[in-house]
């Protein structure tokens, strides 16, 4: 027919395969109902594509839980650049893609791999990347090909995507969409003159057009079975009804086949990938021609080529509908036994399970093998189905229970917690009554951790302390630290939260070991029971003991942010510091990107406790950039606090719009960062507000950050209510005596000067400072010589006061803490000196990712090592170069060096 229809549509495509042309790639998604012409939009739109590598990779039904299937297909033109990737890349490439020893990866380093190799394909020529039915492609390509379908603007790669609804392919939710709708009239009838048999007369042909609402596969597949029994049904109203009558028509084809052609569809249909030399082993072994596939072909069925593919989706289930069970299985059974159990082990399990009639232990251990691989790869939600089926077949009830846990594990993993709440519910029906008391245990466990997962509620807190019962004191003592850290940060009832304590300390078994989780659920549970000198002792030992454990596991991060936690409350800027840079490096080291964003988040807190507010920023948008390529939303607590002391109002709103929706977690850092915001500006009295709010939290049972006790004893010393501020006095001082870390004395001096109003307050100012310079804590030295400052100054004692403030501004001002800086500029006005401004740096003019990207090039690291890090492409880290050198005025990396690391 041409496409007089799809002008528009090719026009839109057109504009996104042009830009890439000129190094402005970008993506588009198509959508549309099934048999709407997105496959001929998209084969029309490439057909004009000269001098272009055009990469194909079309969704499958029976590949959807195969991970990484898709991308894999569309990347194996380009895997002669595999040996140029960065190693890391290119191991997880080489893992998930069967190319190389099963590894550990994370699935966005398998991205960044992938983008890689087309980047690297694009250098010769222009590159689009068609990818249709999308909705059928494994979840783990589905996330890569968004990763890269969101990196393309520095890129000479076009992406587009068919799928039939922007519902079932939420990965691309933000890239642009094309609709595609029925044809019109006019063009109905061309498409009809064209394609329907001649025989047909007017009147046929008007209800074909009328039932098929210009639907281009309808209007064909009705005109070629139109007849006396192939005319569609009147009625037909919608995208359902219309499914189901292009169903019945492939029904009506399959049944109308001969006997033999009709095995060899059946076969084909139980085949997933289309392979043509399975095919015709199985069917020799089947004893068909596989000449016959030829006739299927001509029915309308299939199209034939390296692989066999279905006309459409709805034949193969039409095929389904038809065929008996006895048939599948009997096909199956020759498809397991024409597949290379050594270079397709996954497929050929597959289908030997799908041809067995009753329980099979030999079939259950090659389902579990594949499993194991599939999780290697990272496919979380295969692996689940392949332990699915292997318990479905397994004999023995224990082993059947245990496999189904495994299933769970995998489903939550894969973060559907519904799914394996299921899978345990079944799985505790299961266990065997003479024999199950562990397996309840283990079921019990993973119910409980489900339940934190979907919800960190008082129940689902209260089910994880109630599931460390039968289990062994190790475990125990793990899932009762794992509870009690989860509920610190939770809104509660007066005495909930030391109810909880109290309760946990009287279930955990007593520690045999000194591992780091043993002594944090101790120091916690001594820091909610004890005053402040009572729970030092506790806490001081934990966080010595993580300082010093030797630690490899990515998945231990989660304790160390504990440690940092409790590091943070003791005043230790030394151990924050290290704790927060380990699990960095631990996560970066062993590839676990997810943890990694978290522990960014953190260090970030770190850094811009100690005054280091440039530092943190760039944690920060690494951690948004992680953020980004996974498509999840972050934590914003960190960003937060550091805008409360840069003094950033509009960044502070902005976030705290975020924050709406984000969980009880982020309130503690929203109380602390808006106090510090307060106090900076000068807004004493709502900074009071913030900081109190938090303190009648405290006083119901919830956690709150050590912190928070410095602004709020500022805010009340400086709005008139110093009472207010004496039970948090009372715990900075008592702190001070029990752990005398220069950070925590000069904290609780400094308090003390606030609130004193007797001779002894210039003494403790100038003994907080004192103590603040033997720390690392910047942010609190500066502020130090502010309000001693401040306080010489209205005493009267103006020549003291200016070289208290003009110290201050200039600390202050160095640092970034701009509400403060302002404060301090307005008191030295005051003193009749006028402030000097810094001398501006040339970094500020940098974005934050700019001076990511500058940082790591100037400490010597690659454009290829920092595209790994932000997970971009080389040729979009140069773009950024260049405008880097530009702001800089500087023209190479040797100049970039002498800004510094």
């Amino acid at each position: 027919m041409g496409f007089v229809a799809r002008r528009h549509e090719l026009a839109v495509l057109g504009t996104v395969t042009a830009a890439a042309r000129s190094g402005r790639g970008g993506a588009v998604v198509v959508l549309g109902e099934a048999g709407i012409g997105k496959s001929a939009l998209l084969a029309a739109s490439t057909a004009a594509l000269d001098g272009w590598t055009v990469l194909h990779a079309d969704g499958s039904e029976f590949e959807h839980d195969v991970p990484f299937a898709a991308l894999h297909r569309l990347c194996a033109p380009a895997l002669g650049g595999l040996t140029d990737l960065p190693q890391p890349q290119r191991r997880a490439l080489e893992s998930v893609f069967g190319l190389g020893p099963e590894a550990p990866h994370e699935p966005l380093v398998v991205a960044l791999a992938g983008l890689g190799l087309l980047d690297a394909l694009a250098r010769e020529r222009p590159v689009c990347c068609v990818l249709d039915d999308v909705h059928w492609i494994d979840e783990q390509s589905r996330r890569a090909l968004a990763f890269v379908a969101r990196r393309l603007s520095s890129e000479r790669i076009a992406m587009i995507f068919a799928a039939r609804s922007a519902d079932r392919v939420p990965e691309l939710a933000d890239l642009p969409r094309l609709g595609v709708t029925g044809l019109g009239d006019e063009d109905v009838l061309h498409l009809l003159r064209s394609t329907a048999r001649p025989d047909l007369d007017g009147e046929v042909l008007d209800r074909i057009r009328a039932e098929a609402h210009g639907n281009p596969l309808a209007l064909v597949e009705f005109a070629r079975d139109a007849g006396p029994l192939g005319l569609p049904r009147p009625g037909v109203r919608d995208r359902d009804s219309l499914a189901a009558e292009l169903s019945d028509q492939f029904v009506r084809r399959v049944e109308r086949l001969p006997a033999a052609a009709r095995s060899l569809v059946e076969l084909a249909a139980a085949e997933p990938v289309g392979d043509m030399a399975v095919l015709r082993r199985a069917a020799g072994l089947l004893d068909l021609d596989p000449a016959g596939f030829a006739e299927v072909e001509d029915a309308g069925l299939v199209a034939l080529g390296p692989r066999l593919t279905f006309r459409h989706p709805l034949v193969r289930s039409a095929i389904h509908a038809v065929v008996a069970p006895s048939a599948f299985r009997r096909v199956h059974a020759a498809l397991a036994e024409a597949t290379d159990g050594r270079t397709d082990p996954d497929r050929r399990a597959w289908h030997r399970a799908d041809a067995a009639i009753e329980p099979d232990a030999g079939i259950a251990r090659e389902l579990d093998r594949s499993a194991d691989r599939a999780r290697s790869r990272g496919g979380l939600a295969a692996c689940a189905t392949y332990l699915e089926r292997a318990a479905e077949l397994t004999p023995e009830p224990g082993d059947r229970v245990a496999r189904m846990l495994r299933a769970a594990r995998a489903r939550l993993d894969a973060g559907a917690p519904a799914d394996a709440r299921a899978l345990v519910v079944r799985a505790e029906r299961l266990v065997p009554a003479d024999d199950g008391a562990d397996r309840r245990r283990a079921a019990r466990v993973l119910r409980a951790r489900i339940g934190m997962v979907a919800a960190r509620t008082v129940g689902a807190v209260a089910q994880m302390v109630g599931a460390a019962e039968g289990t062994t004191d190790d475990e125990a003592r793990e899932i009762l630290l794992e509870a009690f850290a989860a509920s610190m940060y939770q809104e509660g009832g007066p005495g909930r939260h030391t109810g909880l304590a109290r309760s946990i300390r009287e279930r955990a078994p007593r520690r045999s070991t000194v591992r780091p989780v043993d002594l944090l659920l101790d120091a916690l549970l001594d820091q909610c029971l004890l005053p402040v000198e009572g729970a030092v002792p506790a806490m001081r030992l934990a966080v010595t003991t993580a300082r010093a454990a030797t630690v490899g596991d990515p998945s231990d991060a989660w304790w160390m942010s504990v440690a940092g936690q409790l590091a943070m409350d003791l005043g230790d800027e030394d151990a924050l510091a290290e704790l927060a840079d380990r699990q960095v490096e631990l996560a970066r080291g062993g590839g676990a990107v997810a943890a990694l964003s978290q522990a960014l988040r953190y260090q970030a807190l770190a850094r811009t406790g100690l005054g280091r507010f440039t530092d943190a920023a760039t944690c920060l948008a690494e951690a948004r950039a992680i953020d980004e390529a996974s498509g999840i939303t972050g934590l914003v607590g960190a960003e937060l606090v550091l805008a409360g002391w840069s003094g950033d109002v509009d960044r502070h709103r902005e976030l705290r719009a975020e924050l709406r929706t984000g969980g009880p977690d982020e309130v503690v850092a929203d109380s602390y960062a808006t106090a510090v915001l307060y106090n900076g500006l000068g807004r004493y009295d709502a900074a009071l507000g913030s900081a109190l709010a938090a303190e009648q939290r405290r006083q119901a049972g919830s956690y709150v950050v050590g912190q928070l006790d410095v602004e709020l004893v500022e805010a009340a010393a400086r709005s008139g209510r110093p009472g207010t501020a004496s039970a948090a006095m009372d715990r900075m001082e008592a702190l001070a005596a029990a752990n005398p870390t220069p950070w925590a004395v000069a904290q609780a001096l400094h308090g003390r000067a606030l609130l004193e109003r007797g001779n002894d307050v210039e003494a403790l100012h100038r003994d907080a400072i004192d103590r603040y310079s033997r720390s690392r804590a910047r942010g609190g030295y500066a502020r130090a010589r502010l309000t001693f400052g401040e306080w010489l100054r209205r005493a009267g004692r103006r020549a003291e006061a200016r070289a208290e403030l003009r110290a201050a501004h200039e600390l202050l001002d160095g640092m970034g803490a701009r509400s403060f800086a302002e404060r301090a500029a307005r008191e030295l006005s005051a003193t009749g000196e006028r402030p000097r401004r810094a001398s501006a740096d040339p970094l500020d003019t940098l974005t934050a990712q700019e001076r990511l990207i500058a940082r790591e090039v100037a400490s010597g690291a690659t454009s290829r090592e920092v595209a790994g890090i932000l997970f971009l492409s080389t040729r979009t880290v140069d773009t950024h170069l260049r405008n880097i050198y530009r702001k800089l005025g500087i023209t190479s990396r040797r100049q970039l060096r002498a800004f510094g690391p």
